[in-house]
């Protein structure tokens, strides 16, 4: 299911990264092979060998992602472009639902709110156990974790946390990091739409090799 030109990008980035005279020198050998996989692909996203260091990983995220992914996970995501970046990987593997968030927002933000905090309240609460990726709102990730941790919504499967920028951000990712939600994160003021649909693309790919292989 991979063009020669992203399998070919994989090989570079995995030389690279293995390079004992590179500054990017990382060692992939402490992850497991969908870590893997999700790390070199938001690298080959972001052409940026730099990101290998700052992702991270809760101890399940992986297990538990891929077999939400297989078992038809909604994915719901806090942009339209994240949810563009994702809905051809879907179509092909599980065929799982790809909503944005503002689907459900309001026209207007909300006084002392946004459109996609606003739109993760009702999005939660219509797909309990969704992949949930973030990747521009640090306010609907905080909506989440409001969300769970006053028992109104139950648990995503897992949360893809990268929102970009430097307005709550890192408290954000913070909150996440603490929170003990199955979770794929990249720590910093890096991330984006399309690092998030890099990391669930990752999953969807695994998760449908693996039951390929199975069969």
């Amino acid at each position: 299911m991979d063009h020669p030109i992203f399998t070919e990008s994989i090989r570079l980035i995995r030389t690279a990264l293995s390079d004992s005279a590179s500054s990017h020198r990382f060692a992939l050998e402490g992850f497991s092979q969908p870590e893997q996989e999700v790390l070199l692909r938001l690298i080959h996203s972001s052409g940026d060998l730099s990101l290998a260091p700052v992702v991270r990983f809760s101890p399940t995220a992986c297990v538990v992602g891929l077999e939400a992914l297989a078992g038809g996970a909604a994915i719901l995501t806090d942009t339209a472009m994240a949810a563009a970046a994702v809905a051809p990987m879907a179509r092909r593997t599980f065929g799982n639902a790809v909503h944005s968030v503002l689907n459900w927002a309001p026209a207007q933000a909300p006084a002392a709110g946004t459109r996609a905090a606003a739109g993760m309240e009702r999005a939660l609460e219509l797909h309990p156990g969704a992949v949930v990726l973030i990747g521009s709102a640090p306010t609907a990730l905080e909506l989440l974790l409001d969300q769970v941790t006053a028992g109104r919504t139950a648990p995503p499967a897992l949360v893809i946390g990268m929102p970009v920028g430097f307005v709550g951000v890192a408290e954000s990712k913070r909150r996440l990091a603490e929170s003990g939600l199955p979770q794929i994160r990249l720590d910093g003021s890096r991330g984006g739409a399309g690092l998030v649909g890099a990391a669930v693309n990752a999953l969807l790919r695994r998760a449908w090799l693996d039951q390929a292989t199975a069969t």
